[in-house]
């Protein structure tokens, strides 16, 4: 199964600490749980479980790896950093004291990471998950230090792929399709949606998945409106949108596949709009390519859907990034101010909606100098079961 190289993350660890140089700080603590592990996992391989996790990574010097008490031997098994301290600011959320365990202090960490160097301004990454525990102690034990939001320090490096990181993720694309593939084959009206999820995790397992990509997507009927939403104990019904989005995870990279389906025809007021969104998700990887300021690529996409007579069922689009998770950054938005480049990753997220049903046309796409390669593109076709 694919995976990424101990090699690689030594090489980005080196390039998050020229990043850190560069911006002029002196460290960056960064910080991950069990729900959104992406930024701890890409530089060490580490997936927190129940517990939260941070990397405290100097500009110079040996980087430290922080867990919660309970996690030490998992950790020296996994993690291809091995200065490792473990701190109840990271422990699970039951607030466990663990009595005679002995734990660090962030003090302590900064004497491992820093080698004597003095630590006057300290970057945080993974701003928007930092708990109150990981903040308070931090302000109580640095007291002198200056902390900085600096997740873009970070979020460049994993906005453009290397040839690993795509091997993965096209892997986890081959396996969501299998998944489907059994979803078609075996769905029946009177299913629940979580009995047609139960089907893609099957199968995700089956093939390789380490995990699901994101909270798998089975909506019938109105529910296929929530643009957010999880499966229920609702029916599949004859005649009726059903929303699939499976995704599979492979060696940490995400994937995810949606398209709308149905058990029989669908009536014309609906087929007509689930065509315009596959219409609408193919132009929109026709806008793409290397070069191109991402926030043309919006406003080309809502001038095809305004013209074609459609933006009343626009909720978002076009694009937002994946990788280690199914939603990074960057999203493509009217305020974006990059340009695209070659070997990032997005998905060509497609969702409209009327009054009683929704529809979402979702898949990969890697950028190319002229143009897309689309990590999945079997399920480009209304399905009609």
């Amino acid at each position: 199964m694919q995976s990424i190289p101990t090699a690689e993350y030594k090489e980005r660890m080196k390039k998050f600490q020229q990043n850190i140089g560069k911006a002029g700080l002196d460290a960056v603590l960064v910080h991950s749980n069990e729900a959104d592990f992406a930024n701890v996992r890409y530089l060490t391989e580490y997936w927190p479980t129940f517990e939260s996790a941070g990397v405290f990574v100097p500009a110079k010097g040996k980087p430290v790896l922080i867990i919660g008490p309970e996690s030490e031997a998992y950790a020296q098994g996994r993690s291809v950093v091995q200065n490792i301290a473990m701190m109840v600011e990271y422990r699970e959320s039951a607030d466990p004291e663990y009595p005679g365990i002995p734990v660090a202090h962030y003090p302590d960490v900064v004497k491992k990471a820093m080698e004597g160097r003095p630590l006057k301004k300290l970057g945080l990454a993974g701003f928007s998950i930092m708990p109150l525990p990981v903040y308070f102690s931090l302000r109580r034990e640095l007291r002198d230090v200056e902390l900085v939001k600096a997740d873009n320090t970070l979020t460049n490096l994993r906005s453009v792929k290397s040839p690993n990181e795509i091997k993965c993720m096209k892997k986890a694309y081959e396996i969501s399709e299998k998944a489907i593939d059994a979803i078609l084959s075996e769905m029946k009206p009177g299913m629940t949606e979580l009995q047609v999820i139960g089907i893609a995790q099957r199968e995700i397992y089956k093939h390789g998945g380490e995990y699901e990509g994101h909270a798998l997507y089975c909506f019938c009927g109105p529910g296929t409106k929530h643009a957010i939403s999880r499966p229920t104990h609702n029916t599949i019904k004859r005649n009726e949108v059903i929303q699939l989005n499976i995704g599979a995870r492979v060696g940490g990279y995400s994937s995810s596949v949606g398209l709308p389906c149905s058990i029989g025809k669908l009536p014309a007021r609906k087929k007509k709009l689930v065509e315009f969104g596959l219409e609408a998700h193919l132009k929109t990887g026709e806008l793409m390519r290397g070069g191109k300021p991402a926030a043309e690529v919006v406003r080309e996409y809502e001038a095809f859907v305004e013209k074609r007579g459609f933006k009343k069922y626009m909720l978002y689009g076009p694009c937002h990034g994946i990788g280690m998770m199914e939603v990074e950054r960057p999203w493509i938005e009217s305020t974006s101010t990059y340009t695209l480049q070659e070997n990032m990753t997005f998905q060509i997220d497609t969702f409209f909606q009327d009054k009683d049903f929704g529809l979402r046309w979702e898949n990969g796409v890697r950028v190319a100098k002229t143009g897309i390669e689309r990590l999945s593109q079997k399920f480009m076709k209304l399905v009609e079961l």
